[in-house]
């Protein structure tokens, strides 16, 4: 589903991502584990076709993502891909309910209904009117889970999911992601500092200055 052959980014003189290849099949969840600051957000941006790479080639169902237009990508983001990122970008005016609707209305489909189902599947049914502001960080993740899974996507990609939640609240939403991963078909890379966030996932790999290692 996902190939990255050889996939080289720099800032300047820094080389941020060197030479890395991964494959991943559907289905699959993966975790890129490595110090802040390695370029594990930097591998998701590329893979998303936000930031364009050196060299090197990356294929998402035979579909060379740095060969596509900036129109081509944005439909592709919009109807294959799932992001869950660290700080929720939860937009503070829209309730529960609209968040997560939102890829589904910039589709143009129907949206309420899956969008209340997705929030009782992450254990926020009853919450669907609430705004923002009234959430817990836990509850606001979880929001974030099922916004980037609301639209069936083929790839979600998660960058530090957990990075701002106790313990507890990261336990709990790291199982609630892999089961809802899981049971939606899709593939998923985690992006993680912690090993141990990262020991749920179906392999763990290294990212450092040689490039991307199996751990």
């Amino acid at each position: 589903m996902l190939r990255l052959t050889a996939v080289t980014k720099r800032f300047g003189a820094r080389t941020v991502l060197n030479a890395v290849s991964l494959e991943l099949a559907a289905g699959e969840y993966v975790a890129v584990v490595g110090d802040s600051g390695i370029g594990k957000s930097t591998l998701l941006n590329v893979i998303a076709g936000l930031e364009p790479v050196d060299s090197g080639s990356i294929c998402f169902f035979e579909r060379e993502i740095e060969k596509l237009s900036d129109d081509a990508l944005s439909l592709l983001r919009r109807d294959c891909f799932g992001f869950v990122f660290q700080a929720f970008h939860v937009l503070p005016h829209l309730s529960v309910e609209e968040n997560v609707a939102l890829p589904l209305l910039l589709r143009g489909t129907a949206a309420r209904e899956k969008a209340r189902q997705m929030l009782a599947a992450v254990g926020l049914k009853g919450r669907e009117a609430s705004p923002p502001r009234e959430l817990s960080g836990g509850e606001l993740q979880r929001v974030a889970i099922a916004r980037a899974l609301v639209g069936s996507p083929k790839l979600v990609l998660a960058d530090e999911p957990t990075g701002n939640l106790d313990p507890e609240n990261a336990r709990q939403v790291l199982e609630l992601f892999r089961h809802e991963v899981k049971s939606n078909g899709a593939a998923a890379i985690l992006a993680t500092h912690s090993v141990e966030a990262a020991s749920g996932c179906d392999r763990m790999y290294r990212l450092n200055a040689d490039g991307l290692k199996l751990s």
